[in-house]
């Protein structure tokens, strides 16, 4: 019943963290473009001075 908690020594750069890649940068990029969005929603009130 211990055998799956065993505990190993943990070796640097051995887990797979493609999945963590790749929602870091879909994170990213929807910040930029709600940061972009944001921006030129700002911009169209400046100047039509709502």
């Amino acid at each position: 019943m211990a055998d799956h908690h065993e505990i190993t020594e943990h070796e640097h750069g051995t887990m797979d963290i493609t999945q963590h890649r790749k929602t870091f940068a879909g994170f990213i990029r929807a910040a930029i473009w709600v940061s972009v969005i944001s921006i030129l929603i700002l911009i169209f009130m400046a100047l039509t001075n709502a």
